[in-house]
């Protein structure tokens, strides 16, 4: 494409001055030289339809050295429109631009250029999806809950505050990888005790960073979620043809189980939620003088929700994923709760909700969040689908009917409740104030609630902690009324009557 096509491309000679921040002089010497400088070219490849060869394809001979290739700043190549056709057969190497180590492919052939840190990968292929969230991010990638996808992180500054034991949600990173804008900085805080970089590396996983997270995430929001490749290969080498073939390959999350994957051994749970969190929900709280035994169903739990039950008054032994109802009850609980956890609540109901329904006839109360709120509603006879776009984020508004409270909540979810399928002793109880999607339900007649947000993620940051202390206070009610229906059997009123 020549110098005049190029500047009618992008908009004209005002548009390309203002898009690289130049004045109209500088646009005219481009026009004498037949090029515009490499310089300037990762500010006119963020625009739709421009691409590399655009831009090399009539430069004066001499000046298409590696040399003069674009320097990786921030952002890098993006849509590569040839690709769109697909996958092309016995295609060369793709020479990535200068700076660039790691590359981003998703399934719309959009391909884009970065510099990639902690472990080198080949090949991470997975559901590409954004989190909104300004902290957090070591607990996000251990959120079991993301398992099966890459994260881009809205927020530019990713690292910066390095990395610590007790923030890890889960005993090992389930999240494919981390997609970035800035390049990661040296720890600037008193509980780092690890650099993000090495922290990433040593569990195996990639990121990349000089991403326009951004763009990504306008085109995640009008698009939905895509599947999506990050390479960050060690040799360098990138076969951008074969890696959109491993996006347009991969099956996607929707009828697939990964609770049974993410899922732990059972266990015992006695650590309760840091001090200062619990001098923050009520200062003038007292410890129970005696625990509720509670059985916790992990689908993918995150260890925050475990401190949050035992530090609500319950003593907590945790059984995997497949436990069958049979296994549940033969614990004798007092309680279930049903865990978050990732994939496709359609998938994971085909074992989870027998084993939920065997506790719903024995009235045991439970409790559920996120993939246990969704496994709730179909045990109810409910179902589920998949979001066009998917809620991921500390800053999400949901309304308590029953209260008429806002809570601000912490969300990780692709999948959700179909209100309409629900049947009539079940009512709803919270609504998404984005987009009005279900957000709680509670049964009419049984002691079993849920909700599909992270109420022990603590975005408010004790908004919904009273959750953990509503499924007690369930659990004190349900054994009262046990103990008063135990106490007028027919055998003890004759026995009152001997």
């Amino acid at each position: 494409m020549n110098i005049d096509a190029l500047i009618e491309k992008t908009g004209g000679p005002a548009r390309i001055a203002q898009l690289t921040g130049v004045g109209s002089e500088a646009v005219r010497k481009w026009r004498q030289a037949g090029t515009v400088p490499p310089k300037h070219w990762p500010a006119l490849l963020q625009l739709p339809g421009i691409t590399l060869a655009d831009l090399t394809a009539d430069l004066p001979e001499g000046n298409t050295q590696e040399t003069d290739r674009p320097q990786q700043k921030q952002n890098l190549p993006a849509s590569t429109p040839d690709l769109k056709a697909g996958p092309q057969s016995g295609a060369e190497e793709t020479l990535p631009p200068a700076g660039a180590t790691a590359v981003l492919v998703l399934a719309d052939g959009t391909v884009l250029w970065g510099k990639g840190f902690g472990a080198c990968n080949e090949a991470l292929t997975g559901e590409l999806c954004f989190c909104t969230a300004m902290t957090g991010y070591q607990e996000t990638l251990t959120d079991p809950s993301f398992a099966g996808q890459i994260v881009t992180f809205t927020f530019p500054h990713i690292g910066n505050v390095g990395t610590n034991p007790e923030d890890d949600e889960a005993s090992r990173m389930v999240a494919l990888g981390a997609v970035v804008k800035e390049d990661v900085t040296l720890p600037a805080n008193w509980r780092a005790t690890e650099d993000f970089r090495h922290w990433l590396k040593a569990r195996g996983r990639s990121g990349i960073s000089g991403i326009d997270t951004r763009r990504l995430t306008r085109l995640l929001r009008d698009k939905g979620p895509q599947t999506a490749v990050l390479s960050y290969p060690e040799t360098g080498k990138f076969d951008i043809p074969a890696l959109l073939n491993k996006t347009r390959q991969w099956p996607g999350l929707q009828g697939m189980d990964l609770a049974a994957e993410v899922s732990r051994p059972a266990r015992s749970w006695d650590k309760p939620v840091w001090t200062e969190m619990l001098r923050a929900t009520n200062p003038s709280s007292q410890p129970r003088q005696w625990k509720r035994r509670v059985v916790a169903l992990d689908y993918g739990a995150k260890d925050n929700i475990l401190r949050c039950l035992v530090s609500a008054g319950c003593e907590v032994e945790v059984l995997p994923a497949t436990a069958s109802g049979a296994e549940i009850l033969a614990m004798n609980p007092e309680g279930v709760f049903l865990s978050n956890g990732p994939g496709d609540p359609a998938a994971t109901a085909q074992y989870a909700v027998p084993a939920i329904q065997a506790v719903l006839e024995a009235g045991i109360p439970i409790f559920g969040i996120c993939l246990g709120h969704q496994l709730l509603a179909r045990a109810f006879g409910g179902s589920t689908y998949k979001l066009p776009q998917g809620h991921r984020g500390a800053n999400q508004p949901v309304k308590d009917l029953t209260t008429g409270k806002v809570e601000i909540t912490s969300q990780n979810h692709g999948f959700a409740v179909d209100e309409n399928s629900l049947p009539q002793d079940v009512t709803v109880t919270h609504v998404s104030l984005f987009d009005g999607t279900n957000e709680g339900i509670a049964h009419k007649t049984r002691p079993a609630f849920s909700v599909q947000y992270h109420p022990e993620a603590s975005p408010g940051p004790t908004d919904s902690f009273y959750l953990f202390e509503r499924f007690v206070s369930l659990i004190d009610a349900q054994a009262s009324d046990n103990r008063s229906r135990k106490k007028n059997t027919p055998q003890n009123d004759a026995a009152k009557g001997a």
